[in-house]
């Protein structure tokens, strides 16, 4: 099967855990069988890298680095642009392998490679953009300035929910920004990594300039990560994923005083207020907690309604749930594929089981065998009702699950909203503009993400992406991520032919 989905994309050989630059080289470690979600098939198998061969990938990024810092940003840039047209010529057969791999149904698919070629146009024009300022200096004849430089490697670990468009926020800007990326992508999907690798060595026949180290692709177990963790060669690491791995990657890279880049668990909560459109509610809510199978960061985990509309908006959206089209995500009509593996459908089956100790009364959260590909983990997503106060919405269940619970002032609400861990995105649903601003207030939510009318998912790549808290307070993609990417320096010229120093300070000979 991986001849067949790779083929379009360049592939031809055997499955190999390691490719630095051009170059692709078997792992020494266990065997890594890839099956697919939809139906558990076999989608091919290889040997894993090991934690030694780490050290190949490393050296090799850092004599990438030495030539990439040199190539001038805007040069750089043009890379990143026809690395972009390179996913835009193979737009299908990448979102095909993604279906196949992760179980998002096509439309989610595309959209992800979609969201690649987004922020590859966004990286092209930061490209020109790197900017310092220029600081008013006390001393006469004196200007000083500040300049952004390149970091080093990167190193980025995803997760399986985002198999690509993780890794093209971090390589893209790093690109930039003049950092090659070592990338280690989650055991779960390995072919979409292998998929993006080849496309991108397609993309350097096209630029003989830019090193072809730039971009080092490491599939191993956790071991392999935790090597490139602790290598000190590695100024940057961009982990995606739970908040365990989290805290062990911040305590191994803060040992060595490296930067940590994290974006962690979600537990995201929507507000709906009296004044609320119903019908947008009920669409922004659906796609927000049902979508990817609620196996997205940002998923909508907690639903705070006001006691007034509660009812409407809880039989309203058992209704919906209880009708979306559920199954196999090739099929055009599907809204909701499967979930990545069994170990997630026993996560979810005993979230709602404790959910239920704790007073919780549960619609839905099945799950389906009938009507889907045989073997596959398909669930109906689940409402549960129950109190504010129950521990279970103190944590995260990366499954589709929804939590609701009422409110009856403002000021409750948000105390709920804030009141967990977990700081990533959220939303208010209002047609009170003082409700709108108060959420969005330094009173209001204190996530990373705050928006007003629409869901807590999809956000776009133009705005800096991540949360607070047990999210970990790492940015990605836009704004001024990039300055994560980069080393600031400030200067002090002085063009005089005295010797003034700062704070009026006297050290004549």
């Amino acid at each position: 099967m991986s001849q067949s989905l790779l083929a379009p994309l360049g592939f031809s050989g055997n499955l190999q855990a390691i490719s630095i630059g051009r170059d692709w080289y078997d792992g020494n470690g266990e065997t890594l069988a890839v099956t697919s979600p939809i139906d558990r098939s076999a989608l091919g198998s290889f040997q894993m890298a090991t934690a030694g061969q780490v050290d190949e990938a490393v050296k090799a990024s850092v004599g990438a680095f030495k030539k990439l810092r040199l190539i001038p940003p805007p040069r750089r840039g043009e890379f990143v642009r026809r690395f972009a047209e390179t996913l835009r010529e193979h737009h299908d057969a990448l979102s095909e392998l993604i279906v196949y791999e992760v179980g998002k149904i096509t439309a989610e698919a595309r959209g992800e490679v979609q969201e690649m070629i987004d922020v590859c146009d966004f990286a092209v024009g930061l490209s020109r953009q790197l900017y310092g300022k220029t600081i008013s200096s006390e001393r006469p004849q004196h200007r000083m300035a500040e300049q952004w430089h390149p970091l080093g490697p990167a190193g980025v670990i995803s997760a399986f929910n985002f198999p690509t468009a993780v890794w093209a926020w971090n390589a893209a800007v790093a690109w930039v920004c003049g950092d090659p990326v070592i990338w280690k992508p989650s055991e779960k999907t390995p072919l979409t990594a292998i998929a993006c690798q080849l496309l991108f060595q397609k993309t350097l026949a096209k630029d003989d300039d830019f090193p072809a180290e730039a971009s080092c692709l490491i599939i191993g177990e956790r071991t392999t990560g935790e090597a490139l963790t602790r290598d000190p060669r590695v100024p940057l690491i961009s982990a995606t994923g739970s908040v365990p791995m989290g805290r062990a990657v911040a305590c191994t890279v803060a040992e060595r005083l490296g930067r940590s880049l994290l974006e962690l668990g979600g537990n995201n909560a929507m507000i709906v207020t009296p004044s609320a459109n119903i019908d947008l509610a009920i669409r922004s809510i659906t796609f927000s907690a049902a979508g990817t199978c609620g196996q997205r960061c940002t998923t909508l985990r907690r639903l705070i309604v006001h006691e007034s509309i509660a009812d409407r908006i809880t039989d309203k959206l058992k209704d919906v749930f209880a009708r979306l089209p559920i199954g196999d995500p090739r099929d055009g009509n599907t809204l909701v594929g499967p979930l990545i593996d069994q170990s997630a459908l026993d996560a979810m089956q005993k979230a709602l089981q404790e959910a239920v100790k704790q007073g919780g009364i549960v619609s839905g959260g099945e799950q389906i065998t009938e009507g889907v590909p045989s073997n596959g983990c398909y669930v109906r997503p689940a409402i549960v009702e129950i109190d504010g106060s129950a521990n279970i919405l103190q944590h995260e269940t990366f499954a589709p699950i929804l939590y609701i619970v009422r409110y009856q002032e403002l000021e409750q609400a948000i105390a709920m909203h804030n009141g967990v861990p977990q700081g990533l995105s959220s939303a208010i649903l209002t047609s009170d503009v003082a409700e709108a601003e108060i959420f969005v207030s330094p009173a209001g939510s204190d996530c990373g993400i705050a928006n007003v009318n629409i869901g807590t998912s999809g956000a776009e790549i133009g705005g800096a992406f991540g949360g607070e808290k047990e999210t970990g307070g790492g940015r990605e993609s836009g704004s001024d991520a990039w300055k994560q990417y980069m080393r600031r320096t400030t200067n002090t010229i002085n063009y005089s032919t005295d010797l003034p120093l700062a704070q009026g300070i006297r050290f004549d000979l």
